[in-house]
Formats: structure tokens, C-alpha cells, sequence
């Protein structure tokens, strides 16, 4: 049975490939749009399994992996900035605190009924606020398309003081929790996980992990 990843992210591609299971990539076609009445773990599920299910309608027989990541600020959440200027005020929000980064990660198959969704979560501490580290950060445009306006992979880990938790889940997906869904759905594991863990072989996965 086919395994396909239901993203536009080009980090989840990279990440995924680090389990060594073969898989194809489909866009989803599903818009993000942020629910008020929703909790943050609610609405991070949602986009998750919404993903998943819009590419599943067009491949019945395979396993359809999505996955989303919001981050969490004061019970509010934070998504992806329209614009640099929403950019600059999140990261100026996130200064100098802790927040939550969620990631959902959501397989569903038609074929065989399987609609599951998990959570994995992570604590983040930025650094304080330097107003000529987040113009050069921005400078950069890297915050576009980043939940949170920063991507701890990139540049956005100069901004970053420490995490707790595991660091592929503040990247965009979580490969502890993948490998489990994936194993409990019958697919197994060419890789050795702890070995990957070990090796950490993405950028700035060693800077990050204690």
C-alpha cells in the first residue's frame, strides 16, 4: 500500500525522507482558515486531518499522511503572517517568552477506514527582543509560510534561546509519532529511530537538543 504525504512543505518532504519509507507528495486542497471557537489543539487537528482527507477523496488506496503545526501564545494562536508586517509583530510578541508549538499529524486511508490524528507538542523560549536581530531576520523573508513567523531550522534559530521537547515537532513534523501511527497502520521502519535520534541529521537539530 502506497504512502503519500499531503503537504506543500518542502520541510516535511525532508523530514519524512529521513524514515527511508518511499512516498509520493500531493498538494492538499484545503484552505487553512483559523476558527475562533476552536481551541488551539482543536483547530491544529483540524488542518491536520483536513489535509489528509482532501488528498485521501482522490487516492482511495493509499495511506494519505498530513500534518500542521500552530503556535500557541497566552491561549491564542498563531498561524502563518499575511505579510512581513504581521511577521515583525509576532516575533516581537514571542520575544523574550515561552511558547508552545503544536504539531498534528493525521493518516488516513479510505480504503481501509482509517481516519486517526495525533498531537505532538514542544516549548520553545525566545530570545528578548533585538530590534537589529529581527530586521535582519526579516530581511530575510524566511518568516513567510512559518507558523510563528520563524523557522528554527533557518536563520530563526539565531532568535531562539532554548526547547523543550523534540525538535522535528517545532519543524513541522514530528517523527517519533509518525513512525508510531505509521507502525500501528502495518508500515514499517527501514531505519533505526533512536539511531536517528542520535545522529540528528537536519539542520540545527543538534544546536537545539540537549
Amino acid at each position: 500500500m502506497s504512502l503519500i504525504l499531503a503537504s506543500t512543505s518542502p520541510r516535511r518532504r525532508e523530514l519524512l525522507a529521513l524514515l527511508g519509507i518511499p512516498f509520493d507528495v500531493i498538494s492538499p486542497s484545503f484552505e487553512e482558515r483559523l476558527v475562533p471557537s476552536l481551541s488551539a489543539i482543536e483547530q491544529v487537528q483540524s488542518f491536520a486531518q483536513g489535509k489528509a482527507q482532501s488528498v485521501a477523496r482522490l487516492e482511495p488506496e493509499a495511506i494519505v499522511l498530513g500534518s500542521d503545526t500552530v503556535i500557541e501564545l497566552d491561549h491564542h494562536v498563531l498561524g502563518k503572517p499575511a505579510d512581513l508586517a504581521e511577521a515583525r509583530a509576532m516575533l516581537r510578541r514571542l520575544a523574550g517568552r515561552d511558547h508552545r508549538v503544536l504539531t498534528a499529524v493525521a493518516l488516513v486511508c479510505s480504503a481501509r477506514a482509517m481516519d486517526v490524528v495525533a498531537l505532538s507538542s514542544a516549548v520553545v523560549r525566545m530570545k528578548p527582543f533585538d530590534a537589529q536581530a529581527h530586521d535582519h531576520y526579516l530581511a530575510t523573508e524566511e518568516s513567510l509560510g512559518k507558523a510563528g513567523a520563524y523557522s528554527i531550522q533557518g536563520s530563526g534559530g539565531d532568535l531562539i534561546d532554548s526547547i523543550t521537547g523534540d525538535f522535528p515537532t517545532v519543524v513541522g513534523l514530528p517523527l517519533r509519532l509518525v513512525a508510531q501511527l505509521l507502525s500501528q497502520a502495518g508500515v514499517s521502519l527501514p531505519v533505526d529511530l533512536e539511531q536517528l535520534y542520535a545522529v540528528k541529521p537536519y539542520a540545527n537539530w543538534a544546536r537545539f537538543s540537549v
